[in-house]
């Protein structure tokens, strides 16, 4: 695989994204990041997310919204989506560790992981 060149919009992504909870979309990402960058266009945004995203550097969330919402924590956990604004955070609950091999027993293939997304308001 060839290394990826460097860039200092795609480090300033990350950097943002590592300083959020709240899971922001492009469009949150694309109007921080004009503040450093002023000339960055959104679908160079789009398009270093989903590099990001690829590489499993960042995880691409869409929790029905219509919009992709962006994770700096690659780690397995849960998400509640707020039914009143749409905000995504993270729920710091214990995973449930053996999800996948249950879902198997109704599954004729392997279960490789899973996306849970818990819905409510404050």
């Amino acid at each position: 695989m060839m290394a990826l060149k460097y860039s200092k919009q795609r480090e300033a992504i990350k950097e943002f994204l590592a300083t959020r909870t709240d899971h922001p979309t492009a469009d949150v990402v694309y109007m921080n990041i004009r503040k450093a960058f002023p000339n960055i266009s959104l679908g160079t945004v789009y398009r270093n997310l989903s590099l990001l995203a690829s590489l499993g550097e960042v995880n691409k969330m869409t929790p029905g919204d219509g919009a992709d919402h962006f994770d700096w924590n690659t780690e397995p956990h849960y998400h509640v989506v707020c039914t009143e604004c749409g905000c995504v955070q993270d729920l710091p609950m214990e995973l449930v560790q053996d999800m996948n091999k249950l879902a198997e027993k109704y599954y004729d293939g392997v279960i490789d992981g899973h996306n849970v997304y818990f819905y409510g308001n404050l």
